[in-house]
């Protein structure tokens, strides 16, 4: 029961219609350019997959579409996290029998756990659904306003917790994030999440990275990786800018759906968000299509 995941991880889009329908007919394609443009792995059903507006069925197909499409790619790792306890081993269960390399999950985070030892005990028994398969913490307390060490989580997880993989750590603490690193890198994996800040984590020693931006900009990100590995800060320097810059101008049309936009202008058609996001309207499309190709992001 291992995996290794390094370099970049693409938070995948959940692929829809017009209608808000599931379009799974995509993902092989989705997949495939995801892999030439140097991705090394997936994470189906995460925020950037708007899981909590899908259904566990829906969820199920995802996970099923990306870990067929995935096969001989790259690792499948599918978040399964959700408040019932009974739905997230179900998805869990699910992701292991169809072969997922590992598995993701948010703590509960509407009735929140009162203490690291009840946030312990919950992926516990969220483990044993799923005995053979590695599991993340998967850390964004921007959204879930769950505000917890996740250093101290790792000392008491580590013993309790048998399938413990690591972290998808979505969060602006990289200090604590740096401590995470030096005492647990040589046994867990201490994955990043924030786009914006990967430069800053790289310094303090990180090895893989999960996020959204990876889907459409990662030559960009590749980039930015490969200059820090080579010393050249400088250069490293500039494309984080670059990447800054981007997440800015599609924050300014709304990122959720300005980012599948993007995968649109790459040829695949992820369709829109779900509500209560709104999708752009044809104008808004043209118009960010003309800001990334002025600004050089969409393909760096």
């Amino acid at each position: 029961m291992s995996i290794e995941l390094s370099g970049l991880v693409a938070a995948v889009f959940t692929p829809m219609r017009g209608d808000g329908a599931l379009n799974l007919a995509v993902a092989g394609d989705y997949v495939s350019l995801l892999a030439e443009r140097g991705v090394g792995g997936i994470l189906p059903c995460g925020t950037t997959g708007q899981f909590p507006a899908l259904s566990v069925d829906e969820r199920q197909a995802v996970a099923e579409a990306f870990v067929e499409a995935a096969a001989d790619k790259m690792p499948v790792v599918v978040h399964v996290g959700c408040d019932s306890i009974d739905s997230a081993r179900r998805l869990a269960a699910h992701a292991a029998d169809i072969g997922a390399d590992a598995i993701a999950a948010l703590p509960p985070s509407y009735l929140k756990p009162p203490d690291l030892d009840a946030v312990v005990d919950w992926y516990q028994r969220l483990s044993e659904a799923a005995p053979q398969t590695p599991l993340f913490y998967y850390h964004i307390p921007s959204l879930t306003g769950v505000e917890l060490s996740v250093l101290q989580l790792l000392r008491k997880a580590i013993g309790r917790v048998a399938t413990l993989a690591g972290v998808k750590y979505t969060h602006e603490a990289l200090d604590e994030y740096a401590l995470c690193v030096d005492e647990f890198g040589d046994r867990l994996q201490i994955l990043f999440g924030r786009d914006e800040t990967l430069l800053s984590a790289l310094v303090v020693g990180a090895t893989g990275a999960i996020g959204s931006c990876y889907n459409f900009a990662s030559p960009l990100y590749r980039r930015l990786w490969d200059a820090f590995n080579a010393g050249d800060l400088t250069a490293a320097r500039k494309d984080q800018l670059k990447a800054i810059r981007l997440i800015n101008t599609l924050k300014g049309y709304g990122y959720p759906a300005a980012s599948k936009s993007c995968m649109k202008l790459l040829g695949i058609d992820c369709g829109p968000p779900r509500p209560p996001f709104k999708p752009l309207t044809a104008e808004q499309e043209s118009a960010l299509g003309e800001d990334l190709t002025a600004l050089g992001l969409i393909n760096p």
